[in-house]
């Protein structure tokens, strides 16, 4: 996920073929460490507006042609107004990365009040804590910048007006783009790291994802040293360093975004693995999603990111509620099951009691214990006793025992099923928050809970109906042309199998672990004239949205829904069904849910 130099240089080369030539039409800053600079491109390239986003976040430092259009503020900070002063209407000449850096510069040429042509340049530094922005005059003096840095905050170089700009060297760091073989050799000899650490140590602009992938282009294991490397590692090594270099150079990029297994090309689904501007070996197995455009990438990765993050954030205190009383749950239900398993006793004290009263009058008084003949089977039986108390007394104490543990039995047959019953509902509200990809889809969850009495409900503000997001099942289609839908919670499911679902359609689940329901429209057709194709990706749509999903592959059961049926007074999701067929399938989805 680094935006690092090579992301910078794909950036680059799309800004400069997009906006070279073009004159800046408005400049904003809806933000404190952020810009929006509209953009009148040339007739030749496209002509028309374009926005680009410039962002000097500390957390998130961007940049990126955007179609966003944020307020600007009442005011304008005084660094906007002097964008304004000296650049706004001006025309962009170059766009360009110094080396490898994470670092854009836009030359503009402006005509001064007096109709002098000046070139000013406008500098996006990407280096986190110390991103910036800075307006540099003809002699690379700081004119001003989008953030101060005094010598109290850095020794190394102030960012003030008036102060001359350069790039600190901090870190003795090599331009990789400009290196020869010899001293790319050398610097191998000198280093002590692993291999995957060694480019990021000693080359700019190069992120640990970019140097793990050099170094398995390589066949190189990611923690030998170095310096170690056999002639033959250092040549392999090198190759496919040059390689990288040869393709930056000649701006060669293949943007893409990389997902999790199961997460097809295009997914609204799921949250993106990584991203890069070049193709990453080490990834081959997992779905992408190509791009042409690097703004258009940035723009749907950290959106998609976002988007996970905030409902993980949301659904946050329901998960804490869930794993709490899960926990309880499951520790009471063991303890209850322990105590289960002592009642089993019972038959051996009633035994004991009817023994003692047929065999009664031939026991002394004061034993401890005696052998008596088991008239059901002939076998002895060795009961003991307790010697101040008759025989009678002491058979009376057994059937005590029995009659208590029998009754214990009893409530605990009942108390273990309704725990039981809590836990696996539980299970399925955990596996539907993992799977939850919109507010309201929490939403609807939520009203699962609180119905069942895990959280309390909401209270409406007086004079506000609060409005719950809407929150339909995923919808896909087969590749013969079948529909497909996915419940993504309880209350998503007893809608699509009890309200949706005709009683001839395919209904699947996974066995014996919480997830979806998913329904296969057979649009009337017989069971045995739908295609098997279409059984295999329901199923997997099935495994993908279920707890097995981890496994990578998880039995399926499936019948037609006229065999699923709802207990009395069962919980949300909850079906029992007997016949059914079974397949083993991949926990991946076969294509891409529709928007309905």
């Amino acid at each position: 996920m680094a935006f690092d130099g090579i992301t910078t240089a794909a950036l680059s080369k799309e800004l400069s073929d997009h906006l070279t030539g073009g004159r800046i039409f408005r400049i904003i800053q809806p933000e404190s460490d952020a810009l929006l600079v509209t953009i009148k491109p040339e007739i030749e390239r496209g002509g028309g507006q374009v926005k680009l986003l410039l962002s000097a976040d500390p957390s998130l430092p961007l940049v990126y042609l955007t179609d966003e259009s944020p307020l600007a503020p009442a005011q304008a900070p005084s660094f906007c107004m002097l964008l304004r002063k000296y650049i706004q209407n001006g025309k962009i000449t170059r766009i360009w990365q110094p080396g490898l850096e994470r670092i854009l510069r836009f030359d503009i040429t402006h005509r001064s009040e007096m109709g002098d042509l000046l070139t000013y340049t406008l500098v996006v530094e990407l280096m986190g804590k110390h991103s910036n922005i800075m307006l540099l005059d003809e002699n690379e003096v700081i004119l001003d910048s989008i953030r101060h840095v005094s010598q109290m905050v850095s020794s190394v170089r102030e960012v003030l007006p008036g102060r001359p700009y350069f790039v600190p060297k901090v870190q003795n760091k090599t331009d990789p783009l400009s290196v020869t073989k010899e001293a790319f050799f050398s610097l191998l000899l000198a280093a002590g790291t692993p291999a995957s650490g060694f480019l990021v140590r000693a080359f700019t602009g190069f992120s640990t994802l970019a140097s793990e992938e050099v170094t398995f282009k390589s066949h190189i294991s990611q923690d030998r040293s170095a310096a170690a490397f056999t002639e033959e590692e250092k040549e392999a090594f090198w190759s496919s360093f040059s390689a990288l270099m040869s393709d930056i150079r000649a701006g060669i990029f293949h943007p893409a975004i990389y997902y999790r297994l199961g997460q097809a090309d295009a997914l609204s689904q799921g949250e993106p693995v990584d991203f890069s501007c070049m193709e990453l070996s080490m990834y081959r197995d997992l779905p992408k999603k190509n791009y042409t455009e690097v703004s258009k990438l940035l723009s749907d990765f950290y959106a998609q990111k976002n988007a996970v993050t905030r409902i993980r954030q949301k659904s946050s205190d329901l998960r804490h509620v869930v794993t709490t009383i899960l926990e309880r749950d499951v520790h009471k239900y063991d303890l209850q099951m322990k105590q289960l398993k002592d009642t089993k006793k019972r038959d051996k004290y009633r035994l004991y009691g009817e023994l003692l009263n047929a065999y009664g009058y031939s026991i002394g008084e004061g034993v401890s214990s005696a052998e008596l003949e088991n008239y059901y089977t002939g076998e002895t039986v060795k009961v003991p006793l307790d010697p101040t108390k008759t025989p009678q007394q002491n058979a009376k104490r057994y059937f005590d025992r029995y009659t208590k543990l029998k009754r214990t039995e009893e409530a605990l047959t009942v108390l273990t099923k309704e725990v039981k019953a809590e836990i696996d509902e539980l299970e399925s509200i955990k596996t539907a928050l993992d799977l939850s990809l919109t507010e309201g889809d929490l939403a609807q969850i939520r009203t699962e809970m609180e119905q069942a009495g895990f959280v309390k409900k909401q209270k409406e503000q007086r004079g506000k109906h609060q409005r719950i997001p809407e929150s339909k099942p995923l919808h896909f289609v087969s590749s013969d042309g079948f529909d497909i839908y996915v419940g993504k919670n309880n209350i998503q499911n007893d809608a699509l199998t009890f309200h949706f679902a005709l009683p001839t359609d395919i209904w699947f689940h996974a066995n014996d672990v919480p997830g979806s329901h998913v329904i296969l429209r057979t649009g009337g057709k017989a069971f045995d004239t739908i295609p098997d194709r279409a059984f295999e990706e329901a199923a997997m749509c099935a495994a993908y949205y279920s707890r097995g999903r981890e496994a990578g592959r998880v039995e399926i059961d499936y019948l037609e829904k006229k065999g699923v049926k709802k207990p009395s007074g069962a919980r949300p999701g909850f079906v029992i069904y007997h016949s059914n067929y079974s397949i083993l399938v991949d926990a991946k989805l076969p294509a891409k849910p529709l928007e309905d």
